[in-house]
């Protein structure tokens, strides 16, 4: 991989980084410095067509002041090397600290807002018609519950099937029985489809681990693979759910406000699509079992410890569905 790139100099040492869930990231020291060496597995998003697309878009938000850390170049002026089918990236090594929301101050939690609405905008500039990275949006489409009933009632019976049983699959088990229960309770909420939100580019995996600070002060936004066009404000309303979510299944909600406040303004966007973004991902939480899709259909554990606050938060978000909203709206 490093002929590709002389100027990167004599490799020393390679570790992987063991963070992330979906490529290979490797810490790469050489006689020059270090890089963060990246192997792009996902299919999706995987494809040098894609790859190039994110590389180009961060080289054109660094140049806004976006801190991002963009490829290197190779000699060749690629910043995409393919070696036996597979694409590699080579990135400047950023040393920094993941800090979730309950490391962050109000003060902190209004500037990472802010960070989101300059994404955003910034990405409206660097990805016109013009620049060779347009995109088009999606469709939305809410979840189904009849689909959800159909995907609990197959969870339910591979948790119920597990032997040994543990203390996942009680918990895993107690959660679908009450999800069923609150979907039956709320079906009539389901926002309209199809629904037509207010779209624009968005970063598509904005949460902790891919946010570096140095002290207080963010220094690198990470992980472009989802860069696409969907609903913006729903963006700002997941990561927050990500960023704010308490142990418990409760999202910090003085935090959120400062946050959310500090995005509307930074991004232009008005208190009605925060409100119509909020219930779209709340209901999208309401239908969701991607970690026991995981466990159980993929088994793959990889996610397991994220379940106890991510079930928790449905139910709680449901019962303090007002205060939600008026935190992020208010």
């Amino acid at each position: 991989m490093l002929r590709h790139y002389p100027d990167a100099g004599e490799p020393l040492t390679c570790k992987p980084v063991t963070q992330g869930l979906l490529n290979h990231g490797y810490r790469v020291s050489t006689t020059r410095g270090s890089y963060f060496l990246k192997h792009h597995l996902d299919d999706s998003t995987g494809d040098r067509a894609t790859i190039v697309r994110q590389h180009r878009a961060t080289q054109r938000l660094q140049s806004l002041g976006v801190p991002v850390a963009p490829p290197v170049q190779d000699t060749e002026g690629d910043t995409v090397t393919e070696i036996d089918g597979r694409c590699y990236a080579l990135h400047p090594w950023v040393d920094g600290l993941h800090r979730a929301g309950a490391q962050l101050t109000t003060a902190q939690s209004q500037r990472l807002g802010a960070l989101l609405g300059a994404v955003h905008t910034g990405l409206e500039q660097v990805m016109e018609a013009g620049t060779g990275l347009a995109g088009r949006p999606g469709g939305y489409r809410s979840p189904d519950p009849a689909d959800t009933f159909a995907l609990i009632d197959d969870l339910l019976a591979a948790a119920r099937g597990r032997r040994p049983r543990d203390s996942f699959d009680e918990l895993a088990e107690h959660r679908l029985l009450e999800r069923r229960t609150l979907l039956e309770q709320h079906a009539d909420r389901r926002p309209p489809t199809p629904d037509i939100p207010a779209t624009g580019w968005v970063h598509g995996d904005f949460h902790p681990l891919n946010v570096l600070y140095r002290g207080t002060d963010p220094v690198a936004i990470l992980d472009w693979d989802r860069l696409g066009v969907q609903p913006r404000a729903e963006e700002a309303v997941r990561a927050a759910a990500i960023f704010f979510v308490q142990p418990a299944g409760k999202l910090e909600l003085e935090k959120v406000r400062a946050y959310a406040g500090a995005y509307r303004r930074a991004a232009g966007a008005g208190a009605a699509e925060l409100a119509a973004a909020v219930h779209r991902v709340w209901w999208e939480r309401l239908n969701d079992f991607w970690i026991l899709r995981w466990r159980y259909c993929l088994h793959d554990r990889r996610a397991d410890p994220q379940f106890p606050a991510v079930s928790a938060l449905a139910v709680w978000w449901t019962r303090e569905y007002e205060a939600v909203c008026e935190a992020f709206t208010g």
